[in-house]
């Protein structure tokens, strides 16, 4: 009979603050949804280190007739030297260090430069003298990368040594950065969520204050007064937190997964299946930070 009761009450709440239990619902699903969304963001970025850190390279560039550098004031690199840097990978004090390499000539550099800006005019100006020969240096531990740049950056006909990694790293901090931002206006919106919340918790409150009077004076319990309140807030935050989890769902469904993944091949996107591990967090921070603020109220503006 007192469950029946209570959610007797709870139907009467949601009945009686429709349009204010609606908003809750929407600023809950837009809130929760950055959140989700600035997780989501962080998944993809440790995906995507755990898959192109594997597959950096170091690469050594040598002198060509362009290089401005110290280290190339002699001119192009000589056969000799490049030898002398087949040498030292192969080294016992290197090969420790190294997977495998590979040399490119500037002819091999000049024919990559072209598929890779194939579609760019740039590809009419650039011609195969002004780009480099390199070694091309696959780690064992990408980690190690300064032991290679300075093992070989003072050695004649090196020009410079460049970490792949260093790229990356610029571009998933881009990534971090507009993670820290999702989560700075989700922020905003569950402050807004809350507010409004409590809002609604006080009006229903206020609007039934009758009830609870007669309630207080035939001896309900605390508990009973309170718990309709309090689970009108979590109803409303929990259904726009399904709502946003649904909503991220879809949008690794049908664009990580479906757009995204056909236009860039070469790169691992989170699946929808992995999303799904944010649905219980958002659902248990919707319905807690609901539950929590519905009680605060209610001590403040229901006295039992």
């Amino acid at each position: 009979m007192r469950l029946l009761f209570i959610l007797g009450e709870i139907g009467s709440g949601l009945r009686r603050n429709l349009s204010m239990v609606i908003s809750v619902v929407l600023v809950t699903f837009v809130s929760l949804t950055f959140v989700g969304a600035a997780g989501m963001l962080q998944m993809q970025i440790n995906q995507m280190k755990g898959y192109w850190y594997d597959k950096v390279q170091v690469a050594v560039f040598l002198c060509n007739d362009g290089s401005t550098t110290v280290g190339c004031a002699s001119g192009p690199a000589t056969k000799e030297q490049q030898d002398n840097i087949r040498a030292m990978l192969e080294s016992p004090a290197v090969k420790q260090y190294v997977n495998d390499f590979q040399f490119e000539s500037q002819a091999e550099a000049y024919k990559h430069f072209k598929d890779q800006f194939s579609n760019s005019p740039i590809v009419d100006s650039v011609t195969e003298d002004q780009l480099p020969a390199s070694f091309r240096i696959n780690m064992k531990n990408p980690e190690k990368y300064q032991i290679i740049s300075e093992t070989f950056s003072s050695q004649p006909g090196v020009e410079t040594v460049s970490d792949q990694r260093q790229v990356l790293e610029r571009i998933f901090s881009w990534m971090n950065g507009a993670s820290v931002v999702a989560v700075g206006v989700a922020a905003v919106m569950i402050f807004c969520a809350v507010l409004l919340i409590t809002t609604t918790i006080r009006l229903s409150a206020f609007s039934r204050r009758r009830e609870t009077g007669i309630m207080r004076l035939v001896g309900a319990s605390k508990t009973v007064i309170q718990l309709p309140f309090i689970l009108e807030g979590v109803i409303a935050a929990v259904v726009g937190a399904v709502l946003a989890s649904l909503t991220l769902w879809l949008m690794a469904h049908f664009w990580l997964n479906g757009d995204l993944s056909r236009q860039f091949l070469n790169t691992p996107f989170i699946s929808s299946t992995q999303v799904l591990v944010l649905a219980p967090v958002l659902i248990a921070l919707g319905g807690g930070l609901a539950g929590i603020s519905s009680l605060l109220t209610l001590r403040r503006y229901l006295k039992v």
